[in-house]
């Protein structure tokens, strides 16, 4: 979601030689992929907020979800695995212009103050208290944790960079039976690390790890490793090539280990029907997210970036491009408009499903994610072209 450089490339980069076009059309797939995966958090967030009263469990119960609410919500966990991974190569593309020790310095300085936010305005906007009775360390929180250990990270050789995302994508599965109690004085770290859990922090105070940040190191080295094939001047049509090559290995490899039923996750059963037994083969563990979860999401976004940059001459990529060039803006702002729209809601027809306002249908949550859409496109190309004018506000950039 957080991109480094506060840079939106249909705007901030000059067409006057090939290789600065080949650099403009790079950073706008990027920004592209992360304005599309913002809308599948649309889609997610106003689903949180409209259908509050049918929750889901992680993983999603195959046996018993209506098959529209299920494929909604597993269009909406391809977001994080992304914006992480863009977030890594975000990095990777920062590193261009910098030194490395500028380059850790910034990701500790971005990488707290997504922290912050987290803590306060983001948790603000979905609890409606502050102090809030506890602080959920989602998805800017988890961010902000792998931006500031990718800061100390980054001082390693690729191929050891490689070698440890992958050896913790792969191999965090085999530390799920460990599960220590608050009695143990390793129990806050853990759960910080990889056991979802509260953490009293004393004074009334607690916290939710609702994203242990281990694995999603290991996705943020990943995305920092592919950075050189991004570099300034690269010919794209290779790059789209290894994409979409690197996509559906990640795609065969998740078929055939899913299909194994051996490691990776929760079993599949076979259902007594057909869409059921696909429900539960896609029904994957996202907190923390297990290998399998990582190899299916990772794989389309890597698909869907070679994608974007296939399509880097279409209309529909600078819209997406736009939405990409604010994250944590246009992030900001959905919150609290659907805040807004729930608070409205509950006050003129109450709480009409127990204690909560909700809607009926699952079409009916879509409409509302159609009516949205422009609305909260006009702010965000309005504050997208703004960082790209005022360069003076260096505090721009970290929306």
């Amino acid at each position: 979601m957080v991109s480094l450089d506060g840079k939106s490339a249909p705007y901030h980069l000059p067409a006057a030689t090939a290789p600065m076009a080949k650099a403009g059309q790079r950073l706008t797939a990027i920004d592209a992929l992360r304005g599309l995966v913002m809308l599948f958090m649309l889609v997610d967030h106003v689903r949180e907020t409209l259908f509050l009263h049918m929750q889901v469990t992680d993983p999603v119960d195959a046996h018993i979800v209506a098959p529209a609410l299920f494929f909604t919500r597993l269009l909406s966990t391809f977001c994080a695995p992304t914006f992480i991974a863009l977030t890594g190569l975000s990095a990777w593309l920062y590193g261009q212009s910098h030194s490395r020790a500028e380059t850790s310095m910034f990701l500790i300085k971005r990488g707290a103050f997504l922290i912050f936010l987290e803590l306060t305005f983001v948790g603000f906007a979905w609890t409606a208290q502050f102090p809030p009775q506890i602080f959920w360390l989602q998805v800017i929180w988890c961010i902000g944790f792998c931006m500031i250990a990718l800061a100390g990270l980054l001082y390693l050789p690729r191929p050891a960079q490689l070698t440890l995302g992958i050896a913790i994508i792969a191999g965090h599965n085999l530390l799920d039976g460990i599960v220590l109690t608050p009695a143990s004085p390793f129990f806050a770290p853990w759960a910080i690390l990889h056991q979802r859990a509260l953490i009293d922090l004393g004074g009334g105070l607690v916290a939710k790890t609702t994203y242990p940040v281990l694995p999603w190191i290991g996705v943020i080295l990943l995305g920092y490793t592919a950075g050189p094939w991004f570099a300034r001047g690269t010919d794209p049509a290779p790059r789209t090539r290894r994409l979409a090559l690197l996509g559906l290995s990640m795609l065969a490899a998740f078929v055939v280990l899913r299909g194994l039923n051996v490691y990776g996750d929760k079993p599949w059963f076979d259902a007594d029907t057909g869409l059921r037994t696909v429900m539960s083969f896609l029904s994957l563990t996202k907190y923390p997210p297990s290998l399998l979860f990582l190899l299916l999401t990772l794989g389309v976004g890597t698909l869907l970036l070679a994608l974007c940059e296939r399509m880097r001459d279409s209309r529909a990529i600078p819209p997406l491009a736009l939405f990409g060039g604010a994250p944590m803006f246009f992030y900001l702002l959905h919150l609290y408009v659907l805040k807004a729209l729930y608070l409205a809601a509950f006050a003129v027809w109450g709480p009409n499903k127990g204690t909560t306002f909700g809607v009926d249908y699952i079409s009916t949550m879509w409409v509302w994610v159609f009516l949205l859409v422009v609305p909260l496109y006009l702010p965000t190309r309005w504050f997208a072209r703004l960082k790209q004018r005022r360069k003076d506000l260096a505090w721009l950039k970290y929306l």
